[in-house]
């Protein structure tokens, strides 16, 4: 929308019609680079195998494999990637003090016409540069997508915006 070369409007003016800081415009977000893209797909497979490593294993690992890395940059890209370290926790089955319990509202219901209950699931796909999550709305009787999207984020605003759902029709 910006215009460097506009011939009426200053680089100041366009920003500030735009209710934009200057430095926005100059501004390029780093990538990460090769190397970085090819641990995290390593460390992808990697959580497959053994989703129980931490970042110590997980960086003797990757320095077995050849790769000259530290516990800070794995950790980073354990975060980048969202990676969550399968182990033993406390007991959480224990209700906390105060906590509401909800109940499970499909319990001894027959699904027996579409439309009735739809679910929804979250996965994510590899792709040549990161990742791309895929977010969909299924129904339970049928297992048709009633709708689906996709995003290189994984946040809650995505999955509660989208498009609406299509009309489902019985064939």
């Amino acid at each position: 929308m910006i215009e460097k070369d506009h011939c009426q409007l200053s680089l100041v003016e366009q920003c500030r019609l735009l209710s934009m800081h200057r430095s926005g415009i100059y501004y390029t977000p780093c990538l990460e680079s090769e190397e970085n893209l090819i641990i995290m797909r390593l460390l992808d497979e990697q959580y497959f195998k053994t989703p129980f490593y931490g970042i110590r294993r997980l960086t003797a690992w990757l320095q077995d494999q050849g790769y000259a890395v530290n516990r800070k940059r794995v950790a980073r890209l354990m975060g980048i990637m969202g990676w969550k370290t399968l182990f033993r926790g406390r007991n959480t089955s224990k209700p906390g003090k105060g906590h509401k319990i909800y109940p499970y509202l499909l319990k001894g219901l027959v699904i027996d016409r579409p439309n009735q209950v739809w679910a929804t699931d979250i996965t994510y796909i590899p792709m040549k540069k990161g990742f791309m999550y895929l977010c969909a709305i299924i129904d339970l009787h049928t297992r048709y997508v009633v709708n689906w999207s996709i995003s290189n984020t994984m946040t809650a605003e995505w999955c509660r915006e989208g498009k609406p759902p299509v009309k489902y029709h019985k064939k």
